[in-house]
């Protein structure tokens, strides 16, 4: 335990004072510990009493702030104090030095103070019983023990209370900071999920929306032009679905309604389709059994975010969808072809490929995207197994 400050404590002030106007008060009343005949008093009278008393009493100021001197100090004053008459204030006194010592002072000589009066009191038991033989002089080991072990031996239960509920404030402490830490990351994971979602459900539609009105717009061909808006009021229907299956998930409480279903591998036959209404030459391969929910809805929008970007990126030429199921893995495969053009056909956010890529990792898998050959390939392998509580 640390040491308090340099200045004497405001409290150490007032017990000393205390002590000193207690000791005064029995001084001049004439009550001390031992009588003038007693064969230990060597300074006869009643001056020589007030010097003990003094500086105990002046230790007492430094029981706080210095209470290894303190203790040193009164033990020696205590010492004068047995061949005087005697005063029942010092005593007092010298037992809160002995408390204040263990309690204050550093671990190390807060057990130091332990041990030495307890062999104290055991020498000041058998001793006097082995010298004299009469029962009498047990009072001395209780009067010892009740003077120096007794103090310290509180000094140290107090200590070690004091030591437990700091540890338990600092375990408290550490426990909120990791709470606050978890929660923090917990609220970010969710953040960074919702911006998955929330992308690869409207990107797709916003996307195709962009391309069409920019094609009705240029082109003076009123059958170009309906099939166009066709294609963006379906996307729009489309895109408002998913908003409010997000928006039903986001408000979704324990007593709500159930929000809409989480799109499956059954749905890529519609997400092809759509995209051949989008003017996509599409092809679909599938061969897979039943897979758990996060991989299914993984693989999903890892098809639909592929087929996102071959809508505005991809040049002339057919697109290949594979999904197949091998080796207790989900094999995914988007091919299509590589475009020379600088800019797309539809601004992006450029988060399609970091979101594709969250989703592989989070299940456990892979994922590659890059050119070659003239074709942009997309592929992801999502395992199988342990997936069945994971998250996408």
């Amino acid at each position: 335990m640390a040491l308090g400050p340099a200045r004497p404590h405001r409290d150490d002030l007032a017990i000393a004072l205390a002590g000193l106007l207690g000791g005064l008060l029995l001084w001049g009343l004439g009550l001390g510990v031992r009588t003038s005949g007693d064969p230990l008093v060597l300074w006869a009278g009643r001056w020589p009493v007030l010097l003990p008393l003094v500086v105990t009493a002046g230790c007492e100021v430094l029981r706080r702030t210095r209470p290894r001197t303190a203790l040193l100090t009164g033990t020696a004053a205590v010492a004068c104090d047995t061949v005087t008459q005697g005063s029942l204030a010092t005593l007092v006194m010298y037992t809160d030095l002995v408390y204040a010592g263990v309690l204050y002072g550093t671990a190390a000589w807060a057990r130091r103070v332990l041990w030495i009066t307890g062999l104290v009191t055991v020498a000041a038991t058998l001793v006097p019983l082995a010298v004299w033989r009469v029962p009498e002089v047990l009072l001395i080991g209780v009067v010892t023990g009740i003077v120096t072990f007794g103090p310290a031996a509180t000094g140290w239960s107090v200590r070690n209370h004091r030591e437990a509920a700091e540890a338990a404030r600092l375990r408290a402490e550490q426990t909120a900071l990791l709470a606050e830490t978890d929660r923090v990351q917990a609220v970010a994971a969710e953040r960074a999920r919702m911006a998955r979602e929330l992308h690869d459900m409207v990107a797709g539609h916003l996307s195709a929306i962009a391309i069409h009105s920019t094609a009705a717009l240029s082109l003076d061909d009123p059958a170009t032009s309906r099939d166009a808006l066709a294609v963006i009021r379906e996307n729009s229907v489309d895109g408002l679905t998913e908003m409010r299956r997000l928006i039903g998930l986001l408000r979704e409480g324990p007593d709500g309604d159930a929000p809409a279903a989480v799109p499956t591998l059954d749905g890529l036959a519609a997400l092809v389709a759509s995209a051949r209404a989008g003017g996509l030459d599409v092809g679909l391969s599938a061969d897979h059994g039943k897979v758990p929910a996060p991989v299914e809805l993984a693989a999903y929008r890892i098809v639909q975010e592929s087929l996102t970007n071959a809508l505005k990126h991809g040049g002339e030429g057919p697109v290949r969808v594979s999904v197949e199921e091998r080796d207790r893995a989900l094999r995914i495969e988007v091919s299509s072809p590589c475009t020379g053009r600088e800019t797309p056909r539809a601004p992006g956010s450029g988060t399609g490929l970091i979101g594709m890529r969250e989703r592989a990792v989070l299940l456990g898998g892979t994922f590659g995207a890059g050119p070659g050959d003239g074709r942009w390939t997309v592929r992801a392998v999502l395992p199988l197994t342990g997936s069945e509580g994971g998250s996408a």
